[in-house]
């Protein structure tokens, strides 16, 4: 009877000082191992900055967002001093959730469970049929705050009490993103998707440099210049690009997909921002199981009038289109990752960069995660 591979091998089998013309995939074990699914909560989704909402979800008093990051709820809320906070979205009675809504208005935050009541600060204010308890302090027992910044259109949330700003976790985006002005766009609506891969599958699909456009998205592949098409890294983004090219190949992509260049950033570990001549749509992709996620897809547009309703509809039924061809190909690589004729495969010098950056930020907290682990142990 073989032994079991212990997660400290299965983390081992990947080397991430090899260089690009030398490098592996992280192995299969990494997408189908529950126990790596387990390790990433605690670290990649607990101490790096999260999408929570949007920012004009929290513009005003009162308004809040609700979200789930590694496990927990959490809710993120304007106060009526205009403050932005976030709290573990948890009932310090008995631990039901406090705000039900996935967004919304309020003046307090009021539990359904035993009518707890928070205050847009966070602290509690009352709780009802509670005299007689004694050593019970109410400034002691508010929800419990966790760090929460704004930039450009997007709400943030960090687990991690000890992070860094959330303007150094982005780093060089910031800058790069500033020219393209994405707070100027407008929300329009949101598409859900559930998808049978594990997350990084997903993320491994949107960072191959184009190398699967040609071949899965026709539509997409005739308004980019592929042989133009563009690798960064830095810090702990990418930024994919490509001039565009006028095409009536494809009616529907060649009608909405316009402008000079086409910028797909993606930001470690789950978020991405797709931006074209007045348009940008960004992914946020969720762990569900080893062998799930969900990927929610908000729309923006440089007019959200009427006049332009059914323009915009036509866009994003182009951008479903090449979701559900994403979709098709990603669950079925996550069925060949179980596949004992599979272990780790080769990378693109000239087009997968973005994958391997994805992969060595990956690697590094999941060993520093483990470490930290097995030193607590001792």
């Amino acid at each position: 009877m073989s032994r079991p591979i212990s997660i400290e091998e299965i983390l081992a089998r990947y080397n991430d000082k090899a260089p690009l013309s030398e490098a592996f995939t992280i192995p299969a074990p990494w997408y189908v191992d529950p126990r790596i699914a387990g390790l990433e909560a605690q670290t990649v989704f607990t101490n790096t900055w999260q999408v929570v909402g949007r920012a004009d979800q929290v513009a005003r008093p009162g308004q809040f967002v609700t979200a789930t990051i590694a496990g927990e709820p959490i809710v993120a809320v304007r106060g009526a001093d205009g403050q932005l906070r976030a709290f573990y979205n948890v009932c310090r009675h008995h631990a039901a959730k406090v705000v039900t809504e996935p967004c919304g208005s309020a003046s307090i935050l009021h539990c359904p469970y035993h009518g707890w009541n928070y205050g847009l600060d966070g602290s509690l204010k009352g709780m009802p049929e509670f005299d007689g308890v004694k050593n019970f302090e109410r400034q002691e027992n508010g929800l419990v705050p966790v760090k929460a910044e704004i930039w450009e259109a997007f709400v943030f949330v960090t687990l991690d009490p000890k992070a860094q700003s959330l303007h150094d976790f982005l780093g060089g985006l910031v800058k790069r993103c500033a020219p393209l002005g994405l707070a100027k766009l407008q929300y329009f609506d949101t598409r859900v998707y559930e998808i049978a891969c594990n997350w990084k599958v997903f993320v491994d699909n949107y960072l191959d440099g184009g190398y699967h456009v040609p071949h899965l998205h026709k539509g997409l592949s005739s308004v980019l210049d592929y042989k133009q098409y563009t690798i960064e890294n830095e810090d702990r983004y990418c930024l994919q690009s490509s001039p565009m090219v006028v095409s009536d190949e494809d009616a529907a992509t060649g009608s909405t997909r316009k402008g000079d260049r086409a910028w797909y950033f993606w930001q470690y570990p789950n978020f991405m921002i797709n931006c074209y001549e007045g348009y940008m749509d960004t992914n946020l992709v969720i762990p569900v199981d080893t062998d799930h996620c969900r990927v929610i897809f908000d729309f923006y547009f440089s007019d959200v009038g009427e006049s332009r309703r059914e323009y915009n509809a036509q866009s994003i039924a182009v951008g479903d289109r090449v979701q559900s061809e994403d979709l098709g190909i990603c669950e079925d690589v996550q069925r060949g990752l179980k596949s004992r004729a599979y272990g780790a495969g080769r990378l693109s010098v000239r087009r997968e960069a973005g994958e391997q950056l994805f992969h060595r930020l990956l690697a590094a907290d999941l060993k520093g995660g483990l470490g930290r682990t097995a030193a607590a142990a001792d």
